[in-house]
């Protein structure tokens, strides 16, 4: 039997599950750590998916509880296309991303993790960061620890969201 170790997920199976909506249980707990919210503004908020496709895997995440696009206001609509913009150049500069996924998923029909939420989806990408454990062993590797990206990214938001 061969076996792989994630001692990073332990916290994930044994902590306290969040009631109601992910989202909005971060936005009332900015200031946590824990919660690794990389900027926040008035209108929306930066932060790091705990769960990632990739290393650096950011979020873009209004306040208002929608899972309907055409429901925001224009204004926050457009303050989030604007730290969608100002995330990539964080991204290529700080991790060196060669590219950026972005995207949004809109309902569980489309794939939302978490659908009663709109959020943007910023990830970073590298050429060969899919490789042969993936494709043949349908396994993913991070070479990188989280939280030492969380706190690399977190230190260079300030001159990148403005």
């Amino acid at each position: 039997m061969e076996r792989i170790y994630a001692p990073w997920r332990h916290e994930y199976v044994t902590e306290e599950k969040i009631k109601g909506c992910v989202f909005c249980h971060i936005a009332k707990n900015l200031t946590d750590e824990k919660m690794q919210v990389v900027f926040s503004d008035e209108l929306c908020y930066v932060v790091m998916n705990k769960y990632p496709y990739s290393p650096g895997h950011m979020m873009v995440i209004p306040y208002s509880h929608t899972d309907k696009i055409e429901d925001l206001e224009e204004e926050i609509w457009l303050r989030m296309s604007k730290r969608v913009q100002q995330g990539v150049k964080l991204l290529k500069d700080v991790m060196n991303a060669q590219g950026v996924n972005i995207g949004m998923n809109l309902s569980d029909a489309a794939g939302a993790g978490i659908a009663e939420h709109v959020h943007y989806h910023l990830l970073p990408r590298w050429k060969g960061d899919t490789n042969f454990i993936s494709v043949i062993g349908n396994t993913r590797v991070y070479p990188v620890d989280f939280e030492e990206i969380y706190t690399k990214l977190k230190i260079s938001a300030s001159k990148y969201f403005l």
